[in-house]
């Protein structure tokens, strides 16, 4: 199936309400065809939009945002307007549409992409605008109106990148010009940056503060407006000579934040009736003080986005530090939580679980056997079956997770790590430990991890055992399901391609698996290779998977 094709059935589908259904395949789709994660990104935003799910819409635009500034595919940044023109034509925010509308045209046109641009607007169903502004047309501006109108543009707008573009073109249209740049000043290079400058072909444009028009205006607070730019000693000419572009007159002014520091410089090019005004320089003021405090706004909700990340960085290495501590008490389980975690992301796929559940999931699958380490080793490391006590003693383990990990601090969310971790060894039918919880009462991250820890402790050898047979495997997988395991969740697991469980496998045995087998691997699950066990029915089907179960081409010995 083309990209085109993949973004016409999915577009389809979500228009129709199938989000929940279309939604795993989309994720799927991203995971094994990583440069089309933008896009993704971005039909995943459609869906929760149109499910009025805003919080979910916002994290998946905001990463599709960054992702389509870094593509060069033209149907990526193609998609990524008409979701948003979408988006802002639903909402009745008509400047934004109209924005969006004609840089997915204009591109479409430039990259001979018209037919996509075409089709998707049709299935969309917004209705096609002039492309030309409001100057354009002779229609006579209204300069409270091009305020109210760049107020609505920029309020909610929390990413930087696109408030700079919003910005830019809103400022343009009010002003009548060719072309407007919004500089930010960065501090740490003491250098102006925009990362788009209207009409230019450039992903982020950079100068030195101290040079041309622009840093004369940062330097001295002081508006210019000048008829000749070329006349000007203090203009650089170097940007005109780099991009072909001619610049004829300029309007540069700083723009300020609430305590009025200079963050920036607007730098207005070639009016089209002649030159700028007294009143052209009143109007940009006023658009600069709107826009002073949008993007300072920004900058914060930058800062902290960054802050989150960084301490959302300190979080996962502190949590793998203390997964791979326990890894290091035992060679032979040495790989448990990581194989446990893939396990666990398999199942929760299967589910469609949303990614901040998913990432919870992930950590506590992580964190699950932490309490081992107040296991004795002489317990821990026994080679031969527990005694009563012993096993009474391992089963401490879940108990002292749950102590461990409740000294943490985290937010409410996260707490949620500490609950699944130490549930993975409860059963549905309430005789499981070490709280004796049953059913909908054991967290249903905990579920999971339930049925992950007992295959992959099944299917790994042990100091007493070598590898459990498959088909025996997974017998006590299906016996286990309304009393051990929550029914559901098992049938998830056992619904999950061969192709899958073998690539976990092969993290432990570092094979790599041959192209024919994953093609034959692909078309059955679990259940699949149980049945064909069972009723005698393929014998190359199991030599396939044992293969990379055994980490043995047995058809070859």
């Amino acid at each position: 199936m083309t990209l085109e094709n993949f973004v016409y059935e999915s577009v389809s589908e979500l228009l129709d309400g199938k989000y929940d259904a279309v939604k795993p395949r989309i994720e799927k789709h991203k995971d094994i065809y990583h440069d089309d994660t933008a896009i993704c990104f971005s039909l995943l935003s459609l869906g929760a939009f149109l499910k009025n799910d805003f919080n979910t819409f916002y994290q998946f635009m905001n990463d599709a945002s960054f992702l389509v500034d870094q593509s060069t595919d033209p149907i990526t940044k193609i998609f990524h307007e008409m979701v948003l023109g979408f988006v802002n034509f639903t909402e009745k925010n008509t400047t934004l549409y109209s924005i969006n509308y004609n840089k997915a045209r204009k591109l479409s046109i430039k990259c001979q992409r018209t037919d996509f641009f075409e089709k998707l607007n049709s299935m969309l169903k917004c209705p096609p605008i002039s492309h030309f502004s409001m100057a354009h047309n002779g229609q006579s501006k209204d300069p409270l109106l091009a305020l109210v109108k760049i107020g609505q543009a920029v309020a909610a707008e929390k990413n930087i990148d696109l408030l700079i573009k919003t910005i830019a073109e809103e400022t343009k249209t009010a002003l009548n010009a060719d072309r407007c740049t919004v500089y930010v000043y960065d501090k740490e290079t003491d250098e102006l940056y925009s990362k788009v400058a209207t009409g230019l072909d450039v992903k982020e444009l950079r100068i030195p503060a101290d040079k041309g028009l622009a840093g004369h205006v940062l330097r001295t607070g002081e508006t210019i407006n000048i008829k000749d730019a070329y006349s000007d000693k203090r203009f650089n000419s170097s940007v005109d000579k780099e991009t072909g572009y001619r610049t004829k007159n300029m309007l540069c002014m700083p723009i300020k934040n609430f305590n009025q520091e200079i963050i920036g410089v607007f730098q207005v090019l070639n009016k089209f009736d002649e030159y700028f005004t007294p009143d052209d320089e009143d109007l940009l003021v006023a658009i600069a003080s709107n826009a002073g405090i949008s993007l300072e706004n920004a900058q914060l909700f930058e800062k902290q986005r960054k802050l989150l990340e960084e301490q959302k960085i300190v979080l996962d290495s502190f949590i793998e530090t203390l997964a791979t501590s326990i890894d290091a008490r035992d060679k032979i389980t040495s790989g448990h939580s990581s194989r446990v975690k893939m396990y666990a992301v398999l199942i929760a796929n299967e589910f469609g679980m949303e990614q901040n559940d998913l990432y919870i999931l992930e950590k506590a699958a992580a964190l699950h056997d932490i309490g081992k380490i107040g296991i004795r080793d002489a317990v821990l490391q026994k080679e031969g079956k527990l005694t009563p006590e012993e096993y009474k003693h391992i089963q401490q383990h879940v108990e002292i997770t749950h102590h461990i990990l409740e000294k943490i601090h985290m937010s409410k969310d996260f707490q949620q790590i500490t609950e699944i971790a130490c549930s993975h060894h409860e059963k549905f039918d309430g005789s499981g430990y070490y709280r004796h919880l049953k059913g909908n009462d054991i967290p249903f991250g905990g579920r999971i991890l339930a049925v992950s820890d007992v295959f992959d402790a099944i299917t790994s050898k042990r100091h007493y055992r070598d590898k459990m047979p498959i088909d025996k495997v997974i017998n006590i997988i299906k016996d286990g399901a309304g009393s051990h395991f929550d029914p559901l969740v098992v049938e998830k697991f056992l619904a999950i391609k061969l192709s899958e469980i073998v690539k976990v496998f092969c993290t432990e045995n570092c094979m790599k698996i041959d192209k024919n087998d994953y093609e034959t691997l692909e078309k059955y699950n679990l259940l699949d290779l149980y049945y064909s066990i069972v009723n005698n029915c393929s014998n190359k089907l199991l030599q396939v998977f044992n293969k990379y179960y055994v980490g043995v081409d047995l058809e070859h010995e």
